[in-house]
């Protein structure tokens, strides 16, 4: 195999502020370097002490890890806790009165939880959901707006001893059902709608409609929260109002204690293809592995307001809204709508009103308030900011030089995150006060977690090429399984044409001289164009880097020559270009690609849109784009897309003439 080719060229260097290393939880590279020796010299001992120090256990446990069963790995699995207890009763003591969320509407209108508010609200719906019969094993499905009530939903079954599987509320009912027939859910916790954007979406609806698409007889109970003016259908065997439910419920309830290995969660991907994959995490692992990246790669501190801007449907709002805040006793903000209602500031005020301290959103979101407005930030007081942090797509180098010297003024570290649904926790992340960033790279790995980067054998391959991304040596927050198909599990994440003994992500990246690892796209996104295999994230930070371009997106399609050639979808940070306008747009992209990168990565097709397809939650559908890009009828479910007009745009190639 070619090594996959490295095209994008990156020498700036940010170095700690001297201020912010002074505070900070990992001061300096020499610590941060101490704790990755500390992990090589003995990996299971390392992550032991960690486990007992910062996880509350009612029975510690005496085993670290089990490797007997590879891939399917057991950390602390004799010890016993409960993931809400430890997010929630051990600050009952210390700070019942501290807010732990501050809830913002889709209206502006605010809502305070303290954690003792939050405890009780956990306690009276894990007393309710027991109260109809469900308890510790169970599945319960999850469909909701993103609320506080959405968070009480998680901590009260993982109270109990219920997996939850969140379904992100932009999802279809077709989609809802398969989850709930896959996880053989036996209650559905929901809301009559959610409120986004302005808009009503009809949360309870979708509901009914998957319910009766059938096979979902193991559904007993569907709870629903009343959001809107409770205008829905109604089951009066199964439906139950969550006020109803919760209100002669007593404020305690008693934890259940389990196993460090007992299934916190399944979590399905929303794979373009197939049945959806539902990773499975455990308990003791996964809550290690959240807590100590809030704590090394967000350097927690208690006066912190943190804001993840991510849903709980996805694992950024599982580890980074639900669990990782509360179980470090953080503050945060949780928002129920969207950054662009009612204006394009809304972000920024939100930053201001509640004078966040440490904001983590999308690359997608940064570079869709880049087009709404790049000197927007300006205009608000974001002095409170000391952190930013990325995540669920690599950076380009422009977006994150923005986000940098325009959101965090120069001064805030950004914090580029590399992990997945399946890593359950930040893998590649600069540790804020010991790293210095470089624009586009997620940096260097975590104390404990051993990536490299390898060929098609598995073997290394030498700095400065590309190749698969992988993860050597088992960390306590990795799933466990795919629910109900470990074999599908081991093929996709241990596959034997690796020797089967490395973590694969799925990304290609390369690891600059440095060591600091650039992650250039999907595997099944990498491009052979005429031999050469090419990442299409850096031609696409190519082209943001271009001032006319807001964002791209990266594909190929089939070339009788050259094997593959590039196709390129393309928003402008003005009005879309059309007729000549489009042509003449396109062509000067073309040869600026060229200047930046070379001929070869040069797109052979530019496509103008006012937008990509995107789901409600922002990610890009890029089996759409390579769909289009084919010139073939689009026959794929397209239910989860937020903008489904813009498909139409896209069909028009811009060729060179």
């Amino acid at each position: 195999m070619a090594a996959i080719k490295s095209i994008l060229q990156e020498t700036r260097v940010f170095p700690p502020h001297p201020e912010f290393v002074r505070q900070a939880n990992i001061a300096g590279m020499e610590a941060y370097l101490a704790l990755c020796n500390e992990a090589e010299k003995d990996h299971e001992a390392f992550w032991g002490k960690l486990a007992l120090e910062h996880i509350l256990w009612q029975k510690p446990f005496t085993r670290i890890l089990d490797e007997s069963n590879h891939p399917f790995f057991k950390w602390f699995e004799n010890g016993e806790l409960n993931v809400s207890y430890n997010c929630l009763d051990r600050h009952l003591d210390t700070q019942p009165d501290k807010p732990a969320i501050i809830f913002e509407a889709d209206d502006g209108s605010i809502t305070v939880s303290t954690y003792r508010d939050l405890y009780r609200r956990v306690c009276q719906l894990a007393n309710g959901l027991k109260s109809r019969g469900i308890g510790k094993g169970d599945r319960v499905v999850i469909y909701m707006p993103m609320s506080i009530e959405a968070v009480v939903a998680m901590q009260a079954c993982a109270r109990i001893g219920a997996t939850h599987s969140v379904v992100f509320g932009g999802f279809s009912a077709k989609s809802l059902h398969e989850r709930i027939v896959d996880a053989g859910a036996v209650a559905v916790i929901t809301a009559d709608e959610q409120h986004r954007g302005g808009k009503r979406n009809h949360l309870k609806a979708a509901v009914d409609e998957a319910i009766g698409l059938g096979g979902t007889d193991s559904v007993k109970s569907v709870v629903v929260y009343q959001r809107g003016e409770g205008n829905v259908s109604w089951n009066p065997h199964q439906d139950v109002w969550w006020h109803d439910l919760v209100k002669e419920q007593n404020d305690t309830c008693e934890p259940e204690w389990l196993s460090a290995e007992h299934p916190l969660f399944t979590l399905y991907t929303s794979g373009s293809t197939g049945k959806p994959k539902g990773v499975q995490h455990s308990s003791g692992g996964y809550l290690l592995g959240a807590v100590m990246s809030m704590k090394w790669i967000f350097d927690y501190k208690p006066a912190d307001v943190f804001w993840c801007t991510a849903d709980v449907g996805w694992v950024t709002g599982h580890s980074y809204v639900a669990y990782g805040p509360l179980a470090v006793g953080a503050t945060q903000v949780v928002f129920e709508g969207v950054p662009t209602y009612p204006d394009a500031g809304r972000f920024w005020k939100m930053i201001q009103d509640h004078k966040v301290t440490v904001f983590y959103t999308a690359p997608t979101a940064i570079r869709s308030l880049i087009k709404l407005g790049a000197d927007l930030p300006s205009k608000y007081d974001l002095s409170s900011l000391r952190l930013l942090g990325s995540v669920g797509e690599p950076i380009n180098p422009e977006a994150w030089m923005w986000y940098y010297t325009v959101v965090g003024q120069s001064r805030c570290p950004v914090v580029d995150t590399w992990w997945q649904t399946e890593t359950g926790s930040h893998m590649i992340a600069p540790a804020p006060g010991a790293v210095p960033l470089k624009p586009g790279s997620c940096t260097l790995p975590l104390p404990g977690i051993k990536a490299a980067i390898v060929d098609e054998a598995g073997h290394d391959v030498e700095d400065g090429k590309g190749g698969f991304l992988v993860i050597k040596r088992p960390f306590p927050s990795q799933a466990r399984t795919l629910w109900g198909d470990p074999e599908r599990f081991r093929k996709t994440y241990f596959p034997q044409e690796l020797g089967g003994k490395y973590y694969l992500a799925g990304d290609s990246a390369n690891r600059d001289l440095d060591g600091y690892f650039w992650i250039m796209g999907r595997i099944d996104d990498v491009l052979n164009v005429a031999g050469h295999r090419l990442g299409t994230m850096e031609i696409e930070s190519a082209l943001v880097a271009n001032p006319l371009v807001a964002e791209a997106a990266v594909v190929g399609r089939p070339d009788e020559i050259r094997g593959e050639a590039v196709v390129a979808f393309v928003v402008l940070k003005g009005s879309r270009a059309e007729g000549a306008k489009a042509h003449e747009t396109a062509a000067e992209l073309r040869n600026w690609v060229t200047r930046e990168i070379g001929p070869i990565a040069r797109p052979d097709e530019i496509r103008f849109g006012d937008n990509l397809p995107k789901t409600r939650s922002g990610k890009i559908m890029r089996r759409l784009l390579r769909t289009l890009a084919r010139g073939e009828e689009i026959t794929q479910d397209v239910s989860t897309l937020e903008n489904p007009a813009i498909l139409d745009q896209l069909k028009q190639p811009c060729r060179p003439v």
